[in-house]
């Protein structure tokens, strides 16, 4: 079992719960600077990041994809916050942050992250089920 790639979807499926948090943060900071001048709303860089990593493996099965992913090292995927200075503001302040916006994200990130960590759970109980 040491050398087994039973933890592989449970690596990446962290790492997406890692970002899908950060994510959530990022979101809570924006609407807390709802009314802050000067302040440009963040967002957390992942899935774009996860998606190049999986297409830059050889592998056409998405089992070979994440076993290659996790041998060339899946801590090299980080989820990173930046600031959103492309973002166009339409108010006199130069802030632009939406709250509408930012509560529609705050809610599907929260979907995101629940599935995330239901699909850990249940990558967790199919492990228990082998073991059995």
């Amino acid at each position: 079992m040491i050398n087994s790639d039973v933890y592989n979807y449970i690596n990446v499926l962290d790492k997406a719960a890692d970002g899908a948090w950060l994510r959530n943060e990022a979101i809570s900071h924006n609407i807390a600077n709802v009314d802050t001048p000067g302040y440009k709303r963040q967002d957390v860089s992942f899935e774009a990041e996860l998606k190049h990593a999986l297409r830059a493996s050889k592998y056409v099965s998405l089992d070979q994809k994440i076993s290659d992913l996790n041998k060339r090292g899946i801590d090299r995927i980080n989820p990173r916050t930046y600031s959103d200075y492309s973002g166009y503001s339409y108010r006199l302040d130069r802030n632009n942050v939406d709250i509408d916006t930012e509560s529609v994200e705050l809610a599907s990130n929260q979907i995101k992250y629940n599935g995330v960590i239901q699909s850990i759970s249940g990558q967790f109980n199919n492990l228990k089920t082998v073991i059995k």
